[in-house]
């Protein structure tokens, strides 16, 4: 900056020759890449970024102060770098490492955006476009479909800095801020997904680097008849006359795609190119769900059970599946989502089965069912139960303030005709007693004592259709079918716990009180529904728990043999997902096609065929599944090729069967997610392009890693480079040189160093 050099232009010079005439002045030599900087008058700086446009069209004035700055070797600019951290950027270009084997740090939520950049990074043929600077050359400043080449020289610089060998990682935070500016979707520090930020790369790469400067207007047209050769030809041509970058070169290929209509049977066909294949993987149209039943008869423990059931299955379907293993009628089961020791919700038979969620804590309950109807028989209601315990106050007089929902709330169902608070106690005393000790003689004077008359009724919940059952006393404590409807809760005078007449005749173990939904207060003092379906609390004070509710009894619970049985999901391999991808399938209703002979839209069958496959194939597994009623992640193993992955019986083009090498393709790169919809990780498995060697990338660690290590459940992207260019690619060595390590993918003594 202290020896500046005075030159003159035309206006109708190029700013290229005064960069040429720069980089002769300061002695830059041409292996060394620059950029020019302009000084405004405010004493700003402003980027010269297109060098193709003239003197007079950049602006420039006379006595504009022009600077040149070239790439330090660790691939960093020395503009970018602020003077605080010069130090610490010498010791890091002191630093010497293998180039490639960079991490990348996280910004925060940006292991998506880490993962792809480092597959992509691994993609040899691109990374050399950009490490010999032939991406100068291309950059299209003016496409309206890019994006002013400032994605493509971020990336630029990312790879320069990552294959310098003079970083152990480095910040991606330029690159993290242009995608952001030009992509509002990945603003901010939210979670995305790693296959979306490389298809928005991919697209603005090949935009910046458009070789087609002006594209012009192209009729897409269909086969109408013609040889698939003739039309696939007039396709691609079509396509490049559009589209000519350094990414179609290496990720471009060309799908056939058939529809025809199912009115009239017109077929159409037509050539599209894809830059990746996003495969479907099989699914299965069952679920496994983990219960538990809670019988009628006290002395049985919960079973915990494992279920298969129908993936859009209804809870019927549930209680079908229960009644295999128990032998127990599914019309006497009631199905309830049990969170926090009380009712979530109670399901009724009609409702779909995707609303319960894998985490969700689901109790199935045995209840008398309609086909105990009899001669005798009479209505029954099912009360939702809850447990709590009275929680002693610290206040002086050692009142009673608070009240604790503790253990699994039950579904108990009292004959119509019992529903007095005195048969209800003795019932609910019965089904408890596998753990609740009855108080014995020697208790009698014990606690408080309390009489329940029966003539103390609870009012009577409405009429249940279909709900009844015979005769059950508290020896048979008989539930019903279903939960009463209609119910009415009692009103202030009503007889109840805090009514009972201080008698002293016998002993009671605990309280029943009506309280709300969530089972934390008393119900009369809520303005909830007076005809929706009560629920009863049985209120403990802490000495009479502690003296006869055996707390480890209560927890118990017995494992049916069906969770016993390792249900394991097969494994697919990954050429049943192209298979899949290549499968006719017929239009959804939201997306039909216009068939030009019906002039109506249509639900047409559809099949895509691989015609023409590129260099470098992305193929993304479709582990998130969205429907209307579902969202879910697929965690399947697919298991994938390493090496010798062969498409020749998936491409219906004539091939050429002297060059088998044209079909065959090796795994260079895996982006991996690990975890849910919600959350995840994501990593990344690369094969360095100049040693062969495979590395696991985790953010801004690195680690060596074999090659039995990559396949795994989490693999989501999958990056295979086609063996021709492989070769093409391998560096020949000289007669003098030590052999050089096997390509990516390539097995030990192959042949593929010695071939031109």
């Amino acid at each position: 900056m202290d020896t500046p050099h005075t030159a003159q232009f035309s206006h109708t010079d190029s700013v290229d020759l005064v960069l040429r005439t720069a980089r002769e002045h300061f002695l830059v030599s041409p292996q060394e890449e620059t950029r020019l900087w302009i000084k405004n008058a405010e004493g700003s700086f402003e980027r010269l970024c297109n060098t193709r446009v003239t003197v007079l069209d950049a602006a420039l004035k006379t006595g504009q102060v022009v600077i040149m700055e070239t790439r330090n070797k660790d691939g960093t600019w020395p503009s970018a770098q602020p003077q605080a951290v010069n130090t610490a950027l010498e010791e890091e270009e002191d630093f010497q490492g293998q180039p490639g084997i960079c991490g990348l740090t996280n910004l925060g939520n940006t292991c998506f955006m880490n993962s792809a950049l480092q597959c992509l990074s691994n993609v040899p043929q691109l990374t050399e476009y950009f490490l010999k600077n032939h991406y100068l050359e291309e950059l299209n400043f003016c496409n309206p479909l890019g994006m002013k080449g400032e994605i493509a020289e971020a990336y630029a610089d990312l790879v320069k800095q990552a294959w310098s060998g003079h970083h152990r990682s480095i910040v991606p935070h330029v690159f993290k801020t242009k995608v952001g500016h030009f992509a509002s979707q990945f603003l901010g520090y939210q979670q995305h997904d790693s296959q979306e930020l490389l298809s928005f790369l991919l697209d603005g790469l090949h935009e910046d680097l458009n070789r087609v400067k002006k594209k012009e207007y192209v009729e897409l047209c269909d086969a109408a008849g013609r040889p698939d050769q003739e039309v696939a030809q007039e396709a691609w041509q079509n396509h490049k006359r559009r589209n000519d970058s350094v990414i179609v070169d290496t990720f471009h290929g060309l799908f056939k795609s058939t529809l025809v209509c199912p009115d009239c049977g017109n077929v159409s066909v037509t050539f599209d190119p894809f830059c990746y294949l996003s495969v479907p993987l099989p699914v299965s149209h069952k679920r496994v769900m983990e219960v538990f039943f809670v019988s009628m008869d006290p002395r049985r423990k919960p079973e915990q059970h494992r279920l298969v059931v129908p993936k859009k299955g209804k809870i019927s379907d549930l209680c079908v599946a229960l009644a295999k293993h128990t032998g127990m009628s599914p019309e006497r089961m009631m199905v309830a989502d049990v969170f926090s020791h009380r009712f979530y919700k109670i399901y009724q038979l009609e409702e779909s089965l995707s609303s319960i969620l894998d985490r969700d804590d689901i109790f199935i309950y045995e209840v008398s069912g309609r086909s105990a109807i009899g001669e005798n028989s009479r209505e029954d209601v099912v009360l939702p139960i809850y447990l709590r315990e009275r929680t002693p106050a610290r206040d002086y007089n050692n009142s009673y303030y608070g009240l604790m929902l503790f253990g699994h709330p039950l579904l108990v169902s009292v004959p119509r005709d019992r529903l007095s608070w005195d048969a209800l106690y003795h019932i609910l005393l019965y089904r408890l007693s596998r753990y609740v000790t009855r108080p014995s003689s020697d208790d009698e004077d014990d606690g408080d004592e309390k009489d329940i008359e029966d003539k103390d009724n609870i009012p009577k919940p409405g009429h249940v259709a279909g709900a009844s059952s015979q005769d059950s006393g508290p020896e048979q404590a008989g539930p019903s079918s279903g939960v009463a409807g209609g119910s009415r809760a009692p009103v202030d005078n009503s007889p109840g716990p805090s009514h009972w007449p201080q008698r002293a005749r016998r002993k009671h173990l605990f309280t029943l009180q009506t309280v709300n939904s969530n089972g934390t207060s008393d119900r009369s003092t809520f303005n909830e529904d007076t005809h929706a379906q009560p629920y009863i609390a049985i209120d403990w004070e802490p000495e009479m728990k502690k003296r006869y509710y055996d707390e480890v009894e209560a927890e118990g619970y017995v494992k049916h043999d069906c969770v016993g049985y390792v249900l394991k999901k097969a494994p697919v391999r990954l050429q049943e997902c192209i298979e899949l991808f290549t499968t006719v399938e017929t239009l959804e209703k939201e997306n039909p096609w216009f068939c030009p002979t019906c002039k109506q839209h249509q639900l047409a069958t559809k099949k895509l065929d691989l015609w023409m496959l590129p260099e470098t194939l992305i193929i993304h597994l479709k582990r998130f599944s969205y429907t209307k009623f579902s969202r879910e992640k697929l965690d399947t193993l697919v298991e994938f090729p390493i090496r010798d992955l062969d498409f020749s019986e998936f491409v219906i083009k004539p091939q050429n069967e002297s060059a088998p090498e044209l079909y065959k393709y090796d795994l260079i790169a895996v982006s991996n997610h690990y975890g849910g919809l919600r959350d995840g990780h994501y990593t990344t498995f690369a094969c360095n392009k100049d040693s062969g060697q495979w590395h696991y990338f985790d953010d801004n660690s690195v680690s060596p890693v074999t090659e039995n290590q990559i396949e795994s459940k989490a693999a989501y992207v999958l990056f295979y480079q086609r063996q021709d260019v492989a070769r093409r690619l391998q560096p020949q060595p000289s007669s003098s040189d030590p052999p050089a390590s096997p390509a990516c993918g390539s097995p030990p003594n192959s042949e593929f160093m010695d071939v031109n």
